[in-house]
């Protein structure tokens, strides 16, 4: 990717400067150069949504210039817009992110869904515990946590920095989750989880040369590879339930494309869930694999 110096042209509009920003990130090969710009420039001006639109016909402020001209010349050396502006927002919630952690997807909105809605049947009116394993910036736990206030929420997850950026979400957003440092479920061996929730690193360790410049070459590696083929940190979780007093009733996780069927017969091998479910991502890719064992189930077994 071409890595220049932007330098704005002076007495501007918003507007002008908009797409004179979005021409030289579509120039430099930038992936969807008007939303980025668009991004960016709500950052810089701080202002968003309607507020943003009606700015548009206004001079560009020339005091937030140099803070502009560093912003596009970040974005056009292929750094992640939310890097840039250090926040993502999921589930409605605003989140702190830095290079330290993965970017949280909207995709990952509907395994929340998904395990909400299934601990909800499993643990009516209940306070189970729910552990969220390779938390990151902490948008699974800290969004569970906030979804279901009477829950018990840990979270888990190898960085130490990734950790002190969760830590910092949870405060943000007001809630108390456990975290702990550690590989996958170790963390937490002997503690009696009901709920255990999981986006782990997923892709091929060959696949991750051929990912987007933006992903490959700025976001955690160890929040990207899966192994061989992917999957090694779900094989490793499944062997680690052995830490646990139990099995949790209700297990999800996040997965690629492809891997769906994989992870089902994984969960089904194990035995401890009756009822696998999958669920499609909004474009139909099977994106999510949940296991589920009720009350009535846990005294059949």
């Amino acid at each position: 990717m071409t890595r220049a110096q932007f330098v704005m042209t002076p007495e501007q509009s918003c507007r002008e400067a908009f797409v004179e920003a979005s021409s030289f990130l579509e120039k430099c090969g930038v992936y969807e150069p008007q939303n980025n710009a668009r991004l960016l420039l709500e950052h810089v001006l701080g202002v968003y949504g309607a507020a943003y639109y009606m700015m548009q016909p206004d001079p560009f402020p020339s005091e937030l210039r140099s803070r502009w001209e560093d912003a596009v010349t970040r974005k056009a050396a292929g750094e992640p817009a939310q890097y840039i502006i250090g926040s993502q927002e999921f589930y409605g919630l605003p989140f702190e992110v830095t290079p330290a952690v993965l970017i949280p997807r909207p995709e990952t909105e509907l395994l929340v869904e998904a395990v909400l809605r299934e601990a909800d049947r499993v643990f009516p009116g209940g306070t189970p515990l729910a552990v969220d394993i390779g938390t990151g910036s902490g948008a699974i736990a800290v969004t569970i946590a906030s979804q279901r206030p009477r829950w018990q929420v840990g979270a888990g997850d190898i960085s130490a920095a990734a950790l002190q950026v969760a830590a910092r979400n949870a405060a943000a957003n007001g809630v108390q989750i456990d975290f702990r440092e550690g590989d996958l479920l170790a963390p937490f061996a002997g503690v009696r989880v009901d709920i255990l929730v999981s986006n782990p690193p997923y892709i091929p360790a060959a696949d991750i040369a051929g990912l987007q410049p933006e992903v490959r070459d700025h976001e955690p590696r160890t929040a990207l590879d899966g192994g061989p083929d992917g999957l090694a940190p779900y094989r490793v979780m499944l062997e680690q339930l052995a830490l646990l007093p139990a099995p949790p009733q209700v297990i999800g996780f996040e997965l690629g494309q492809g891997q769906a069927r994989d992870i089902a017969a994984l969960l089904e091998s194990a035995g401890h869930w009756p009822e696998i479910i999958i669920v499609p991502d909004l474009a139909g890719i099977e994106r999510h694999v949940l296991g589920v064992r009720t009350s009535e189930q846990v005294t059949k077994m």
